[in-house]
């Protein structure tokens, strides 16, 4: 496994390189957004740790040009900025966890290792489906009654997360939990933003409503006669 971290703070920089190396995860560094988006571009990584403020190019810039050119390269973003809204843009952007400084290093390596597993797909879960929609999880396509529908990275995961549920009433805390690693608040928007924004790809366009909401319970995925 290949980290790369983008950090513009030497010794938090050091610090975090050498606490996954002792963890026996490799890890380049980096101290400004357009090298860090030069080396998330054009190397072999598993998973990116971000900061918001740097030089150059700030995470969110970097972020969405990997996003654009269809990198699926997990990113966690790591930054002082705890603002609600911060946190919506950094995962609306298509990040997969979003932590705030000051930090304690056992909950991020614990995050990592969490996002490295997602990178494994058993072989008979590659294809998700629920009438006529299809999720390919090596193509990362999703298509519903022959139409290509493109996804940010983290509608991604939302959508495969409710068809591995499919029927299920999903509560946005065991959403926030499986989805984002992160513990629901509920003065957050993120799960509705996010839920949202995947009905309008994925429903809109279609006569069946796929998407359904349970009020005072949460979602659920599945076909309706009505």
């Amino acid at each position: 496994m290949k980290l790369l971290i983008v950090e513009d703070e030497p010794k938090t920089g050091q610090f975090l390189r050498q606490g996954m190396a002792e963890a026996g995860l490799a890890a380049d560094l980096v101290t400004d957004g357009l090298s860090g988006r030069e080396r998330a571009l054009s190397g072999h990584y598993d998973l990116i740790i971000l900061d918001v403020m740097l030089p150059g190019l700030d995470g969110w810039q970097v972020l969405r040009s990997l996003r654009e050119a269809g990198s699926p390269v997990p990113v966690l973003f790591l930054t002082a900025r705890d603002a609600i809204d911060d946190r919506v843009q950094g995962l609306e952007l298509g990040a997969d966890d979003y932590l705030v400084k000051p930090f304690a290093f056992a909950e991020l390596l614990a995050r990592v290792r969490t996002l490295l597993r997602r990178g494994v797909v058993p072989p008979q879960e590659t294809q998700l489906e629920l009438g006529d929609l299809h999720l390919d999880l090596l193509s990362r396509r999703v298509e519903r009654g022959g139409r290509r529908i493109d996804l940010t990275t983290k509608e991604f995961a939302l959508l495969e997360f409710f068809l591995r549920r499919r029927g299920e009433v999903l509560p946005k805390s065991l959403i926030a939990a499986e989805v984002w690693d992160m513990h629901f608040e509920s003065d957050t928007n993120v799960i509705e933003v996010a839920v949202r924004r995947l009905r309008a790809k994925l429903d809109d366009a279609f006569p069946t409503r796929l998407i359904h909401t349970v009020r005072g319970m949460g979602y659920v995925l599945e076909e309706r006669d009505d």
